[in-house]
């Protein structure tokens, strides 16, 4: 039964790589349908066996598979691995990430239609999607830092699908260059983690944790760190690339530069989503440190919060969600640092499916709109487009934690947690992510009613021919909605107060916030009702009110807000000033040191000194020399007579001594 469990493990990782290179290398032989077709099937026999792999599992009782199916390399008693590690973590994760996969690459098929590259995409999100399952398949830290870059590499070349656009251009290297500052943090504490525990074995690493908990190193000058805070720190670092947590957080609003359904992809499934994982992964690892968890804690509340205000100024309809995709985030990572391991990997599976949903509805009405973003030329679409209508309310409630909503369930979970942590920071963190909630519902039903209801803002042409979406974009949507509405009511219970997650995720007792929680649990109708007496189901309603009355009551008020305002509004739009600041100072920094480079180093030095000065060291020596060479006889003779006597002096001196 394991050798067969294993033929699936790999055909599940294999079937999407298979199908992304034969529509990679043979698009033009088998053309446009055969290259969706191929990576369609591959992603959804991925999706159907790791559903099996989930049944099996979690239904029928099978332990957790933990084995080595390749070794690279053995050397010094180390051995680098490929191998898989599933457990309940990795089957929920290989579930959400085929799944959303591939109702995004039938989706692919509608919206990509036209596109020269439809091929090329094809094999692109296949190809990523074979990234992510290797990176939550993996069983030890050399495949999951493969699977991490494996990511960012194909997020790199599908932000810049469209090379001929500079902004697409400019969106990919700056997304490859932010995540390579959290990826060099992230190698580092894989290095201490082989340095001090001489593996990359999670298990093995995890068994030597606890004896090295008091454990110190000495980084600068004479200050001792411990071991733990360090590696983790330098883990979460890379967290802070992958899950675009402040100040790394630049690149993911500049990804939508990138066709909608990777917009999607990224956001839900993949990318983003890695670094709440491994964070959930290392937990046996994070629970020795109280520093690394306020240091995840602080920065996740910041996120949250300041993040869900960019959302409220965004105009492009793709960018307010993009903005709600990194406030969301925030409130994972949030968890994470609450030791609430399994709310956030509750909203992590929740969040897939609306944001998935949200994406694609707006990649939908882009359609629709001749690829045109600006909300402010919309308007009225409910009547021309009701299925994308309906489901993006759907997203909508879901993402704002509408009682009821799989997003009510997660958010709701979180905010508790918090509230009944002891982390230093959880004060800070609770009212953050309390006020987020007001934040997101007013921008989440900001951009519904400027999108699908009010005044036509398009001419009249554009709307005489407005119409729905094709079916191949409808039914993905109406799919992801029925999880996005009914999903979190099945999984509240025994995902974030039962059994569910077993031993995989480790929380220290004096931590476990989720069990002080779920000794007050009895149902999740007592749980909806026990909502209603605190204050994020009120704050949620109120930002909806807030933005009916703002873009359907009274559209005018938004402007005369604004010019009340200006100074706020102009640091939202700079978005705090972070791009400006690393142009400046980053960017322009590494600039001007290779123009310094250049001139002192290549000009001054080496072509001045080494290549020109060689020159002219040779001209001048032979300058010198040339006068020697006079043709006159007695000349040479004296020149004799002086060397002669060189000669005997010397000789003479050597005797002496």
């Amino acid at each position: 039964m394991s050798e067969h469990m294993e033929n699936i493990y790999l055909a599940i990782v294999l079937s999407p790589l298979i199908g992304s290179i034969i529509a990679g290398l043979f698009g033009k032989l088998i053309g446009r349908s055969g290259a969706h077709w191929v990576t369609i099937i591959g992603v959804a026999v991925a999706s159907i066996l790791s559903m099996f792999v989930y049944k099996h599992h979690m239904f029928d009782g099978a332990p957790d598979y933990n084995a080595a199916v390749y070794t690279w390399l053995s050397s010094g008693g180390i051995n680098f691995e490929v191998g898989f590690l599933i457990d309940p973590l990795s089957v929920t994760m290989m579930v959400v990430v085929t799944f959303v996969s591939w109702m995004i690459h039938i989706y692919t098929i509608g919206y990509m239609h036209d596109d020269p590259g439809y091929q090329r995409f094809f094999s692109y999100i296949s190809l990523f999607t074979f990234a992510m399952l290797m990176l939550v398949m993996s069983n030890n830290f050399m495949q999951l830092f493969f699977g991490w870059e494996a990511v960012g590499l194909v997020s790199y070349l599908l932000i810049g699908f469209w090379y001929k656009k500079d902004t697409a251009i400019f969106a990919n290297l700056k997304a490859f260059l932010v995540n390579r500052v959290g990826d060099f943090g992230f190698l580092l504490g894989i290095a201490a983690v082989l340095m001090y525990f001489n593996s990359l074995d999670y298990f093995e690493v995890f068994a030597q944790a606890e004896g090295l908990a008091d454990t110190t190193i000495v980084i600068f000058g004479d200050h001792a760190w411990s071991l733990m805070t360090v590696i983790c720190i330098c883990l979460f670092i890379g967290a802070m690339g992958k899950s675009a947590q402040v100040p790394l957080h630049v690149w993911l609003p500049d990804s939508m530069e990138g066709p909608t359904p990777i917009s999607a992809l990224i956001h839900a499934a993949t990318m983003v989503t890695a670094g709440i994982f491994m964070v959930s992964r290392m937990s046996p690892l994070f629970e020795l440190s109280e520093t690394a968890l306020s240091f995840i804690l602080i920065i996740g509340s910041i996120t949250a919060l300041f993040m869900g205000f960019l959302g409220l100024v965004q105009n492009d309809i793709k960018r307010v969600v993009a903005y709600s995709t990194l406030s969301q985030l925030g409130y994972m990572t949030v968890a994470l640092g609450a030791s609430a391991y399994a709310a956030a990997m509750f909203h992590l599976v929740t969040h897939a499916f609306f944001k998935a949903l949200l994406f694609l509805a707006a990649g939908s009405v882009i359609i629709i709109m001749h690829h045109e973003q600006d909300m402010r030329k919309m308007g009225g679409l409910y009547k021309k487009m009701p299925i994308t209508w309906i489901t993006c309310f759907v997203g909508s409630i879901a993402l704002i934690g509408f009682p009821g909503t799989s997003g009510f369930f997660s958010k709701d979970a979180i905010i508790e947690a918090v509230h009944h942590s002891q982390i230093f920071g959880s004060t800070f963190a609770y009212y953050a992510v309390l006020s987020g909630v007001f934040i997101t519902a007013l921008y989440s039903f900001r951009l519904f009613f400027m999108t699908f209801h009010g005044e036509e803002r398009m001419d009249k042409e554009t709307w005489m021919h407005l119409h729905e979406a094709p079916a191949v974009v409808t039914v993905p949507l109406s799919v992801l909605a029925i999880p996005s509405l009914i999903l979190g009511a099945f999984l509240i219970g025994p995902m974030l107060f039962g059994d569910y997650f077993g031993n995989t995720i480790y929380v220290a007792e004096k931590h476990n916030v989720l069990h002080e929680i779920g000794s007050h649990y009895e149902g999740i109708m007592l749980f909806t009702l026990y909502a209603f007496k605190h204050p994020p189901v009120y704050l949620a309603f109120a930002g909806i009110f807030v933005a009916w009355l703002c873009y359907i009551k009274f559209p005018d008020w938004p402007g005369l807000i604004v010019s009340r305002i200006k100074w706020i509004h102009c640091i939202l739009e700079k978005k705090y000033g972070f791009d400006e600041f690393n142009q400046k100072v980053f960017a322009g920094g590494t600039r001007c040191l290779g123009r310094m480079l250049w001139k002192y180093g290549d000009i001054s030095i080496i072509d001045g000194i080494f290549v020109n000065g060689t020159a002219r060291s040779v001209g001048i020596i032979s300058s010198v020399i040339r006068h020697i060479q006079s043709g006159y006889l007695y000349h040479y003779a004296f020149a004799i007579i002086l060397g002669l006597l060189v000669l005997i002096a010397v000789f003479v001196h050597g005797v002496l001594n």
